[in-house]
């Protein structure tokens, strides 16, 4: 469920590339004004201009090319040999090209080669064994592989795919420390908000009846809740401010609080969980499932009609897969899910962005959830 998003930059960084490139293009225009101003014997020519811009929008279309779909392949996708054999075949496209786009070298009148290397239908050596070419040849020579021009073109191709890179990295960096900062604050908040709506003393109250209404029916059943009851509310002090905790202890959770609510009701509420028996090894974020759960509750229960809350968790992989299904009570809240849901799909942003997945179905009998989460 990794799903890259290629074109995402901030407007800082566009900036910087577009201000960088407007100067670029510019810098041969400056160059011709200013030495037609200080020489008047300069004249200010377009065709020069026009000769150098082809050379800078192959740069141009390399840099667009590397920002958008190769830089985000490494600093997002952290598919390094993919970038790097990429990276290796333009350099090797753009140095044949380089090469080859040269003309030949022209060698001045009056230079000295080797006899070997004249045509035949000149003559006359001289004392030292060189021939002396005649005035009107220009021997057109075939140009070395490489050159000094092919080098430095080479170089700052490297280093403008090299600048692209770092330019990304550091903006990456700052984004994800303001998410870290975001999250630290959210995890904060939820913990707060999950202490106001969804452990409230509107809940501490009903369940408190319930175990004192079995303390004279079955004394042994009321301290089972009660032990219940401190272990819901251990984890939501001592785990409910920490980004990830064990999956099997978020479903432990779960399972407490569903005993405790299932005190409430009569058989005319069908309360039906599915829930993994073995849980590996994952982290999870604490207390994300459960204002969901709450919610059903919540929404879900009539004591007018028979209703029912029906929730189940499948592991698959590295992904945590979470459905919910309940009827709507004829008083429900029109608003179902309030500030708990609002706050839990701000924290799913935050902490995985792109990489989940929640689908929330408000039918006119049947309210149904489906999250799809990746486990760390």
């Amino acid at each position: 469920m990794v799903r890259i998003s290629w074109m995402k930059q901030s407007r800082q960084e566009n900036l910087i590339y577009l201000l960088a490139w407007g100067l670029l293009f510019a810098a041969p225009l400056l160059s011709l004004y200013v030495r037609s101003i200080s020489d008047p014997s300069v004249t200010f020519e377009w065709t020069k201009v026009y000769v150098v811009w082809p050379k800078f929008t192959i740069y141009l279309v390399l840099f667009l090319f590397h920002n958008f779909l190769l830089a985000p392949l490494l600093i997002h996708g952290h598919r390094r040999v993919a970038y790097l054999s990429i990276v290796a075949v333009i350099i090797a496209a753009f140095t044949l090209y380089q090469c080859n786009s040269r003309p030949p070298v022209v060698k001045p009148m009056g230079d000295k080669l080797p006899l070997e290397r004249w045509d035949r239908r000149w003559s006359g050596v001289s004392t030292s064994g060189m021939m002396n070419r005649p005035p009107h040849d220009k021997r057109m020579m075939p140009p070395p592989f490489i050159g000094e021009r092919d080098i430095m073109a080479i170089v700052v191709l490297i280093l403008l795919l090299g600048g692209n890179l770092g330019i990304k990295y550091y903006f990456k960096t700052q984004d994800d420390r303001k998410r870290l900062a975001e999250l630290r604050h959210e995890n904060l908040e939820q913990q707060l908000e999950y202490l106001r709506y969804q452990i409230n003393p509107h809940f501490f109250m009903n369940t408190l009846n319930n175990i004192h209404a079995l303390v004279d029916i079955n004394p042994e059943k009321s301290k089972e809740t009660i032990v219940e009851l401190s272990k819901m509310m251990r984890f939501v002090l001592y785990e409910g401010n920490k980004q990830g905790v064990p999956l099997s202890r978020e479903i432990d959770f779960i399972r407490h609080y569903v005993t405790l609510m299932q005190l409430r009701y009569t058989d005319k509420v069908r309360i039906e969980i599915d829930l993994p028996s073995e849980v590996p090894d994952r982290q999870i974020p604490p207390l994300i499932l459960i204002t969901f759960i709450e919610n059903a509750f919540k929404h879900g229960v009539s004591y007018q009609r028979d209703s029912f809350i029906a929730f189940k968790v499948v592991i698959s992989s590295n992904e945590l897969l979470f459905s919910c299904r309940n009827s709507i009570a004829d008083t429900s809240n029109k608003e179902h899910g309030g500030v708990g849901l609002a706050n839990v799909r701000k924290r799913l942003n935050l902490l995985f962005g792109h990489d989940y997945m929640l689908r929330i179905h408000d039918d006119s009998d049947i309210y149904s959830v489906e999250l799809n989460m990746p486990l760390s």
